[in-house]
């Protein structure tokens, strides 16, 4: 692997004072100081050790939800103490009414939105752009995720892939709930022993409220993903080295199960024993510069898909969930905009079959992610052995970012695909982009892309700028892409070729003084893609009413959808019916109601009507969220889509959706069944279900038994599935030399 060389050259052997810090052009920011220790102070989730008197504690937070800049309604503490491996948070979120704190969740790594909460955000490279996430809430659940870049993410600050070993205890009391929290320097990779000072910030939220309360960074349009605007931590010195060093082990029982008609397809029918091992490694080269090792890699421990039924005749976005390649993913985004998310780098189509989803065995991989001074690395190879139709291939990539003010960055990025395949033994993509930040408002982005794949010598360049400007009231985007009809970055994600593809979006987001509302938003969009040849292929626009109230319930109204959509090659929308090719035009209407978020029932319901194709379409959706104490709940998804097509057989209707049922025998032992059902698909039923039990930090053992398809495929038509029964016990083991 080409790593070797470059691995061997690196490794070697608050109540905040009054202090303050003016950065030129920003808001004041605050500083704290933590203490040290000879000990560690009890970590039993309460302060009544004396050690943590010791320390001032930091309090002076502020609302970025839903009073920007006002003082918190609930006050809330925190205490920072460290000793020669270990830095700690004792933490207080005082509150009026204990009763209304919602602590629903232990599960680890899940979304913690519909509880109250508390995220310690640490920037130990001081780079002010990257940074460690700890979150945990009433119960002590952890959830913990790396921000990359200041970018945030939809389930929550950063990006939920990473994990890492540290320790959290928490109380609820009459005057509200306290918390404990110890993380490793290692856990950190943290090196650096004298004259420390680290980015860091603290939010808490309050579910019953809505109510977000930051320590810095509490600009509505910064947040705790604006590592640029967080405060300081200063007095941590003479520590013991932090050096990140894991070998993590695994063994892995159980059987397969695929039925005659896989026959022919690469995949072996009838049941096959399951016994293999494998190893990951974790390597800390230096303070925020990390190495990854795999070997005979497994994915039985990765959530499974959740189906969705595809209404356009494009491909559907699945998100990875894969620990090898969610652990530090940020660093390797290379976006190309797009309504879609077209991505020139996308780990999903390693290691998975594209067209059925069936995994493809990984021999091994290596990578390097973290900074160098002021450059942002991502180094990766992989390589896969011939499994069914898939030969083998080796990928590597190299992603390389300069960092520049304010969250501003000029980038590189390059892939080589090889592969066993004599009709397409290569493809390569390379690229440069930049995203510059003026006045902390407006984003200008832009990227030129490349790609090389046999049989093609032109057209197969993407050319993208954009920008995207952004106040508390009003926020607009807009995009240009010229996107080539052989540009084929076969390690991405794309969802049309051929195009010159356009984009304006507007909302306004005024807060009106009205009783019980939170803020509406005025929104519209256009999107217009015609081909290279300047023939019409899509365009769309839209006119949408949002409407966010105090408890977190809301409506989201599209007035209008009006699309344009010329079809190409026929459209199959279900089993053997075809949309015929031509150019179509329709209108769709949405109504959404989404109810209060702090109690145990929460329910969606969402319903969008109108023309579609040569007929009429009916979306109904329901979705539900039962909690019935922190131990259990239950959720459940339904879909009812009714087509009216001017075509033979195009009356039919399609339903699909998900039960899921989580048990929490303690946050280290938990059981989860997930049911889905799907009536477009050949086998219409599936299961997921897995016991999971953390026996201790980073160490778990899995039991799995899955009916049905673990990954969908990436294809826009619909592929055959087959109907794999697999059952699977799982075992891995931290070792910390």
């Amino acid at each position: 692997m080409f790593l070797c060389a470059f691995l061997g050259s690196l490794y070697s052997p608050s109540y905040a004072s009054p202090q303050t810090k003016q950065q030129p052009g920003t808001q004041t920011l605050p500083i704290a100081h933590a203490i040290r220790v000879d000990h560690a102070p009890k970590l039993d989730g309460t302060l009544n050790d004396p050690l943590w008197q010791q320390a001032t504690p930091i309090a002076n937070f502020r609302q970025r939800e839903p009073y920007e800049g006002q003082p918190p309604t609930e006050p809330t503490e925190i205490r920072i103490l460290y000793t020669n491996h270990e830095v700690y948070f004792g933490i207080t979120c005082s509150d009026s009414d204990p009763k209304g704190i919602v602590a629903t969740e232990l599960r680890r790594d899940v979304s913690q939105e519909l509880d109250d909460y508390i995220e310690i955000v640490i920037d130990s490279d001081h780079d002010r752009r990257n940074a460690y996430v700890f979150q945990i809430n009433p119960l002590g659940t952890q959830r913990d995720a790396l921000i990359t870049e200041e970018q945030a993410n939809s389930d929550g600050d950063g990006d939920p892939g990473w994990d890492g070993v540290w320790t959290s205890e928490a109380h609820i009391a009459k005057e509200g709930w306290t918390a404990t929290v110890a993380i490793p320097f290692s856990t950190l990779n943290f090196m650096q022993s004298h004259d420390v000072i680290w980015g860091i910030n603290f939010k808490r939220f309050i579910r019953r409220k809505n109510e977000e309360d930051l320590w810095s960074s509490w600009r509505r349009v910064f947040g705790a993903a604006k590592i640029s605007q967080a405060g300081e931590l200063h007095d941590i010195s003479d520590i013991g080295s932090g050096r990140l060093f894991i070998v993590k082990p695994y063994g892995l029982v159980g059987f397969s199960h695929f039925p005659p008609s896989a026959a022919g397809t690469g995949l072996n029918p009838g049941t096959d024993a399951l016994y293999t091992g494998g190893l990951d490694v974790k390597l800390g080269l230096r303070s925020n510069l990390v190495a990854n090792f795999t070997a005979n890699t497994d994915f039985a421990d990765a959530d499974v898909d959740t189906q969705q039924f595809n209404l356009t005749p494009y491909k559907l976005f699945f998100p990875e969930k894969r620990q090898f390649f969610l652990e530090n993913a940020g660093v390797f985004n290379f976006s190309l905009g797009g309504d879609s998310g077209d991505l020139l780098f996308f780990s999903r189509q390693i290691g998975i079959d594209p067209i059925t989803g069936e995994e493809v065995p990984i021999n091994g991989g290596a990578k390097v992610t973290g900074s160098l001074g002021n450059f942002q690395l991502g180094l990766m190879d992989v390589d896969t052995r011939s499994s069914g139709p898939n030969p083998y291939a080796n990928y590597a990539l190299m992603r390389v970012k300069r960092s520049l003010w304010g969250g501003s960055y000029i980038g590189v990025m390059g892939i080589d695909k090889r592969s066993g395949n004599p009709s397409d033994h290569f493809n390569q993509a390379g690229g440069a982009d930049a995203r510059l930040v003026f006045f902390r408002n407006l984003v200008v982005n832009g990227y030129a892309a490349q790609t090389r794949t046999p049989g093609f010598s032109s057209g197969q360049t993407d050319l993208g700028a954009g920008f995207d400007y952004q106040i508390n009231w009003l926020e607009i985007f807009a995009q240009h892409r010229k996107v080539g009809p052989h540009f084929n970055p076969e390690t991405g994600f794309l969802v049309r070729t051929d195009c010159l593809c356009n984009y304006l979006d507007v909302n306004f987001k005024p807060r009106p003084k009205l009783r019980g509302v939170r803020d509406l938003n005025f929104e519209g969009f256009i999107f217009r893609a015609p081909d290279t040849r300047h023939v019409l292929q899509t365009q769309e626009w839209q006119g949408t009413f949002r409407i966010d109230f105090n408890n977190g319930s809301y409506s989201d109204d599209d007035i209008a959808d009006v699309l344009t959509q010329r079809l190409i090659t026929p459209f199959n929308i279900y089993k053997n019916i075809f949309i015929p090719v031509g150019e179509y035009h329709w209108t769709r209407h949405q109504l959404t109601y989404g109810s209060p978020q702090n109690r145990r029932l929460t329910v969606n319901f969402f319903e969008r009507f109108g023309t579609y194709y040569n007929g009429r379409l009916n979306e109904a959706r329901v979705r539900a969220t039962y909690r019935a104490n922190e131990r259990l709940s239950f959720s459940f998804a339904e879909q009812w889509n009714r087509f009216r097509l001017s075509l033979t057989g195009g009356n039919f209707s399609v339903v699909f959706g998900s039960f899921q049922t989580n048990y929490s025998f303690s946050r280290f032992l938990t059981l989860s069944t997930l049911l889905q059902m799907d009536t477009a698909n050949t086998q219409a039923a599936s299961a997921n279900i897995r016991l999971r039990w953390n026996y201790r930090p980073d160490s778990d053992l899995y039991v799995i038994y899955t009916a049905g398809q673990r990954f969908a495929s990436l294809v826009a038509a619909n592929p055959p599935q087959f109907y794999e029964n697999r059952f699977t016990i799982k075992y891995t083991y931290s070792w910390r030399p």
